[in-house]
């Protein structure tokens, strides 16, 4: 990475956050020298809970040219997800920007000092005598709660996460992409990869405002703050996930002026409803759905300007090898993790996705929905939740819908509406025109309206917009029954 940005012209801007801006030059000098003062104090395993901005970016990538495990912790992991992530991977050192709220929630925790680079605290713990064994060559693990409440730590190796971002910059050179705004939290791979190795391996500008400033605080969304800052940075791309592109697209439906430097906004982490996209597009929001899993180093699949097909999850990276087997399931080759933490096995030459999906005679992958998530009605048929789902949210009247059906003639599906002010009766209407365009035996025959929509906030979205199913299901479990 230090080779890379070098090897840049010495005053390209490279990193800039609300108070500081870096060139090529000065961020590799700043790198180098957080990589030293971390290395002369000892520690052998890292974890980094910190708020977006340059000391973040700084950190991470002194961690990676050190070659030192690193534990990103995301700031909405509980006390005791914290707890369970340092014991289970054995961290004996952290930096953070909140060392006073750190110690109440490690008590052994210590100050070793401050960086004179970054202004992060280092912090020194003891790791328990027996924690999870990596495989040769982790310099990241990153956990992800999921749909459960204890996280599972995910090894990557540099080359595989550098083959990603490469693959990346290069895509983002033909599109002209100069400038990029982070909005998602920097522990999320997808934009730490994406957003920022990338950018800085592309010579593009990297821009990490605090979440606080761009309205992206966790539990809770400023769309005010979000849409300032779009406008006051003027990025060239954006990665967002399908509720953020549904607040811009209604932004700029209601007179929201799009910035007209966007070229490229990635959109993933859940299904993108394809109405969704359509209306993006007509509304000048160059938005392109990928698909990625954490396990293959994030971004497998992505559409993109000129070789783009609405509905699909895009083609294969040139990274990355995939097919689809017999019984559907969605299988990937290259860059994939090294193994999981604490697991003692070889790293797989194949990762099998758990999800349902088929490749077209044009090569675009399109992504059915989780093996997991398939229910079978009780007339035998086998249905994926999530199809039946983006037909619901291409109508403007619902906002969230969540499908099941396990034992029932037909499914049901609990909606909250886009907005508290729709009636009952138009959101009966759009599923009765949802039910048009699928098959008798997928038609929603009954459903419960949410008494609020699903946040992360309620326990009802993980971290990038995905539905909890279950946490949802279990709410609305007796309004379910009673239809």
């Amino acid at each position: 990475m230090l080779d890379a940005l070098r090897a840049l012209p010495p005053h390209t801007e490279a990193l800039l956050d609300d108070r500081h801006r870096y060139t090529a030059s000065a961020l590799a000098d700043a790198i180098g020298l957080e990589r030293d003062w971390l290395m002369a104090r000892g520690g052998s395993r890292f974890a980094l809970l910190a708020d977006n901005g340059s000391a973040w970016v700084i950190a991470d990538l002194a961690l990676l040219d050190a070659q030192a495990l690193h534990v990103p912790l995301p700031a909405y992991f509980t006390t005791a997800q914290i707890q369970h992530v340092l014991a289970d991977a054995g961290i004996d050192r952290i930096l953070t920007d909140q060392p006073e709220r750190l110690q109440e929630r490690v008590p052994d925790a210590s100050l070793l000092g401050t960086s004179p680079v970054t202004g992060l605290s280092l912090l020194a713990c003891t790791p328990p005598s027996r924690f999870g064994k990596a495989p040769p060559g982790t310099v990241k693990v990153t956990y992800t709660s999921g749909s459960t409440g204890t996280p599972k730590g995910v090894c990557l190796g540099a080359a595989g996460s550098l083959a990603v971002a490469d693959t990346l910059a290069a895509h983002s050179g033909t599109l002209g992409i100069q400038r990029h705004l982070c909005l998602l939290p920097l522990p999320t791979l997808l934009e730490n990869l994406a957003g920022v190795l990338a950018p800085l391996r592309a010579g593009a500008t990297c821009i990490v405002p605090s979440l606080a400033t761009v309205g992206m605080s966790y539990g809770n969304l400023d769309a005010q703050r979000l849409l300032g800052a779009i406008a006051t940075h003027q990025p060239n791309s954006l990665i967002l996930v399908p509720e953020l592109l549904r607040l811009l697209v209604l932004a700029a439906e209601r007179g929201w002026p799009v910035p007209k430097s966007l070229a490229f906004i990635a959109v993933g982490g859940a299904t993108v409803p394809r109405d969704l996209l359509l209306r993006a597009h007509a509304a000048g929001l160059p938005a392109f759905e990928g698909y990625g899993l954490t396990e293959c180093t994030s971004v497998v699949t992505l559409n993109l300007p000129g070789a783009s097909r609405i509905g699909s999850a895009g083609r294969p990276l040139p990274h990355v090898k995939v097919r689809v087997d017999d019984a559907g399931q969605v299988h990937v080759r290259g860059s994939l993790l090294l193994g999981y933490l604490g697991e003692d096995s070889p790293p797989p030459s194949e990762f099998p996705t758990g999800d349902l999906g088929e490749i077209d005679a044009d090569g675009y992958l399109h992504v059915r929905g989780r093996i997991s998530n398939l229910f079978i009605t009780s007339l035998g048929r086998n249905i994926t939740p999530e199809w039946i789902e983006s037909v619901l949210l291409q109508d403007p009247a619902i906002g969230q819908a969540i499908v099941t059906g396990e034992g029932r003639p037909h499914p049901v599906a609990v909606i909250a509406p886009s907005a508290a002010t729709v009636p009952d009766g138009a959101v009966a209407q759009a599923i009765e025109r949802a039910n048009l365009s699928l098959p008798d035996y997928a038609a929603v025959r009954g459903w419960v309206r949410a008494d609020a929509p699903f946040t992360f906030a309620a326990g009802l979205l993980t971290a990038n917009g995905r539905p909890r199913r279950n946490a949802i299901l279990a709410r609305y479990a007796e309004d379910l029954a009673s239809l």
